[in-house]
């Protein structure tokens, strides 16, 4: 069994940190994002998963309500933090990007769920969509790096990163993982979904940026002592946004899941130190589960 893999179990084992102790969520009863149908807005759930409205379409990146990122109910990374809207007060669901196949990424109850009440156009990566088949999730686009689909008057981009897949032993690197592009009504949306920090990633703004907006990942890469090949550190995401052409930063993949050895508060303040430092401060939305803002 791996370090990390003991590491989980014996969290399972010994119990989890006190919810008092980690981040408030705010109040959203998704009254304002339910009558809303031309004011693009963002708004953080957890974790890596944003509610994204964008030209009258609701977008859901990476969508997980479940209680574990976890094959199994009973162990495994547990939420700690409450999403932040229940899945009962979300406005229509019309699209949704899935990065990859990892269990903090893509949860099985959730997809369905989010299948049997909106039906929304899935867009995943190559071998995503026959995973989703086995569900019985059927309207689903699957996209190579650059290829490109129009929904709804948007434009949706599979695009690089850097990291991996597999959700088991006999899968592993068998379906792509990416980071995703959103264009339309005079807007650009960048979404990482989860990736390592390379310079090759800057063809992506190169090719469909600047980006009003940029949503990177800041947690999970402390198991590193120097630079982590799936991860970026806070600075790294930094770095990343500058690379990408990005205008509003709204960091991800942190605060949410036991699944770190970071404290949950290291992230947000590693990143909002080296933002002071390069005088950038201004465009970070540091967002609370529950928040949201337009963009």
């Amino acid at each position: 069994m791996s370090e990390r893999a003991q590491r989980m179990l014996r969290r399972t084992i010994e119990g989890w940190p006190a919810r008092g102790a980690l981040p408030a969520v705010l109040s959203n009863d998704g009254a304002a994002l339910r009558a809303n149908g031309t004011v693009p807005t963002v708004t953080w759930i957890g974790h890596s998963t944003l509610l994204v409205q964008l030209g009258g379409v609701n977008i859901l990146t990476d969508p997980h309500w479940g209680e574990r990122a976890s094959p199994v109910g009973f162990a495994g990374p547990r939420r700690l933090v409450a999403p932040g809207m229940r899945f009962e007060d979300l406005p229509p669901i019309h699209a949704v990007v899935i990065t990859h196949d990892h269990y903090d990424h893509l949860d099985a109850d959730t997809v369905m769920r989010l299948d049997r009440k909106f039906h929304p156009r899935f867009f995943v990566p190559l071998g995503i969509k026959a995973w989703l088949g086995d569900l019985g999730i059927t309207n689903v686009v699957e996209l190579d790096w650059w290829e490109s689909r129009e929904f709804r008057r948007l434009t949706f981009t599979c695009t690089p990163a850097q990291h991996s897949s597999g959700r088991g032993l006999r899968d592993q690197n068998l379906r792509l993982w990416s980071s995703w592009v959103v264009t339309g009504g005079g807007k650009r949306f960048f979404f990482a979904g989860d990736t390592g920090y390379t310079k090759s990633l800057a063809e992506i703004g190169k090719r469909l940026g600047p980006f009003d907006l940029a949503a990177i990942p800041i947690g999970g890469y402390s198991a590193w002592e120097t630079r982590h090949p799936n991860h970026v550190n806070p600075e790294e995401a930094l770095q990343l946004f500058e690379d990408v052409g990005g205008r509003l930063l709204v960091p991800i993949h942190f605060g949410t899941f036991d699944m770190n050895r970071e404290p949950f508060a290291e992230p947000p303040a590693r990143l909002m130190k080296a933002a002071l430092a390069d005088g950038i401060e201004e465009h970070i939305a540091l967002l609370s589960p529950g928040q949201s803002v337009h963009w």
